[in-house]
């Protein structure tokens, strides 16, 4: 804790060197402490808006729509909580929308809809729009809409993926661009989750999901006794998820069923075209990210016209808690340009 507290003396005494406005400086130290572990105020009110509803934090102040992963907890878990609570200490309003596909884990393009009817609700003229790991995926297909877009003045993006396929094939494999990395498994069995419900065989449906949630209770499971049992369509998807040798994973994926195949296609962000993409996007991304690599991010940011990196060295997938005088620095800066943000929409 000493350390921390070190780490944000430093932090204030360069910022204010070189930052004249000392109520945005002290709000960056602020949350970046709550973030360290401090406490957070977390009441919140509850909001109800055509197509969806939505948690409220604060009372006054520019709003953030803070988007949460896939995760079964959706708004509720206790790191969106906090988050948002460091949020309303730095000055926003935080508006955390229910979002059913993520908190399903049944992820889809069709979430971007569901992303869009909250930024069209969200009060205020202007938002921020703040996306944790595969969120970001439908949060830039939500801003791809004119008026999404015309709404939105900045966009954080925390562990994103971009390359569809290359996710896929890392989280398979373990390779990504001819790396061996270690991936966290639990991407692998949301995937499963997320696409059981596209196959037409409703039994393949039933084991799927049965082998998914028992992988993800315990990663060393036996399944033979499941796996055993699928027909065509669930041993195409068991074929991708035991496969090891990256130079398959293509071929691999181009064999799934047409319903799993094409809305893979619908989450790719790499095959759109993001050169006219509006809003400011802030990429935060950890090098040691074992369920997104931290290259996915650096590719985001390379495609958008307005993309800025904040490489860390040691950051959880979805938790923005930081150890160490270059990772707070790092996002310390993106911090400090994002509550320049909030000081512009007021």
């Amino acid at each position: 804790m000493r350390r921390f507290g070190l780490l944000i003396l430093l932090f204030a005494v360069i910022l204010g060197l070189v930052s004249p406005p000392a109520n945005r400086l002290l709000d960056t130290i602020r949350l970046i402490a709550v973030l360290g572990g401090a406490s957070a105020p977390s009441v919140a009110r509850p909001m109800d808006y055509p197509g969806g509803r939505a948690d409220l934090y604060g009372e006054a102040g520019p709003v953030l729509v803070l988007l949460p992963g896939a995760a079964a907890a959706g708004k509720d878990d206790p790191r969106l909580v906090r988050f948002a609570g460091a949020l309303v200490g730095a000055g926003w309003r935080v508006m955390v929308p229910d979002l059913a596909g993520a908190k399903a884990l049944t992820l889809s393009s069709a979430d971007a809809d569901e992303v869009a009817q909250a930024v069209r609700h969200a009060p205020g003229e202007k938002v921020a729009l703040a996306a944790i790991s595969y969120a970001a995926v439908p949060a830039v297909l939500a801003a791809l809409e004119a008026d999404v877009a015309a709404k939105v003045a900045v966009m954080v993006a925390v562990g994103p993926p971009y390359d569809a396929r290359r996710v896929i094939g890392f989280f398979t494999t373990g390779t990504w661009r001819g790396q061996r990395l270690e991936p966290n498994v639990y991407g692998k069995w949301v995937f499963v989750l997320s696409n059981s419900g596209r196959l037409t065989d409703s039994g393949d449906r039933a084991l799927l999901e049965a082998i998914a949630r028992r992988r993800m209770g315990d990663p060393r499971a036996a399944i033979d006794d499941l796996a055993r049992r699928l027909g065509p369509q669930g041993a195409a998807v068991m074929a991708l998820l035991d496969n090891a040798d990256p130079d398959r994973v293509a071929a691999l994926i181009d064999a799934l069923p047409p319903g799993i195949r094409d809305e893979i296609g619908r989450l790719d962000l790499s095959a759109r075209d993001l050169s006219g993409f509006v809003p400011d996007v802030l990429v935060i991304h950890g090098a040691d990210d074992r369920i997104v690599p931290v290259g996915e991010g650096e590719a985001l940011t390379a495609a958008l016209p307005h993309g800025r990196l904040y490489r860390l060295d040691s950051l959880a997938h979805a938790d923005l808690t930081v150890s160490g005088l270059a990772d707070g620095w790092t996002l310390g800066r993106a911090v400090y340009r994002l509550l320049e943000w909030r000081d512009r929409m007021r």
